[in-house]
């Protein structure tokens, strides 16, 4: 999925910020399944017979190894993280994401504010219109939950989605990373190339984490850094996981 050509000078959207591997790290997903989100992909299902699926997120023409993913496909990324963590197979969320961008009415459907109001209401409306199996519509179903006579997004899923921050155009401009605390560390594109800031103390994550795998006290990372211990804790155990 490329680009509009209507954001043709936006950050967000035409610079390549993160490897597979960094942006995989990021939202707390396997590599290899990043990879699929972001260049499709093709097997062997059985002999003589190959399955394939096109990319669902936004990434950019690169080498392998090479920066290829935007922010905005960090953070499409990010919210199929949360799909996959509420239950919701590869394939389902490939059948969802179609779905989403027509009603919602953008390529970058993920991405969207539009998908924290009316996502829950649209995939629900999608699931009981008849037009997925019964397999694919017990899956999707996993994503939303009644609450107060309101369909809303499954717990796991808001907790991912309340960590966007959308611009003045309704698209992702910011995020929070799934890292404990939605407070803790923190990504805008336009700061320090994109990389994970700590909300508390603006140290560069990559920066903290040299030191400590150089060996350094934790002690004397945060105090030079002035990162509180608790968060510098928190970072270093979801990141070394």
């Amino acid at each position: 999925m490329e680009a509009r050509s209507q954001v043709v000078n936006d950050v967000r959207f035409v610079v390549p910020l993160y490897t597979v591997a960094e942006a995989a790290r990021y939202v707390r997903v396997p590599s290899s399944t990043f990879r699929a989100w972001a260049m499709g992909y093709e097997v062997n299902a059985e002999p003589g017979r190959r399955v394939s699926g096109d990319p669902v997120i936004t990434a950019l023409p690169a080498d392998r190894g090479h920066p290829s993913i935007p922010f905005i496909g960090l953070a499409e990324g990010m919210v199929l993280a949360a799909f996959r963590k509420a239950g919701v197979s590869l394939q389902h969320i490939r059948q969802a994401v179609p779905v989403l961008e027509e009603e919602v009415g953008l390529d970058h459907a993920l991405a969207s504010r539009r998908l924290y109001s009316d996502g829950a209401v649209i995939l629900y409306d999608y699931v009981v219109s008849g037009a997925v199996d019964t397999e694919a519509a017990e899956d999707l179903a996993g994503l939303t939950r009644v609450v107060d006579n309101q369909l809303v997004f499954a717990d796991v899923v808001r907790d991912y989605l309340r960590r966007i921050t959308y611009g003045d155009d309704g698209l992702a401009s910011a995020l929070s990373l799934p890292y404990g605390d939605d407070d803790l560390l923190r990504i805008r594109p336009e700061q320090a190339g994109g990389r994970p800031l700590f909300v508390r103390g603006r140290a560069p994550l990559d920066a903290v984490l040299a030191r400590w795998r150089a060996g350094e006290r934790m002690a004397d990372i945060a105090k030079d850094f002035q990162i509180p211990r608790d968060d510098l804790e928190d970072a270093i155990r979801v990141a070394s996981n």
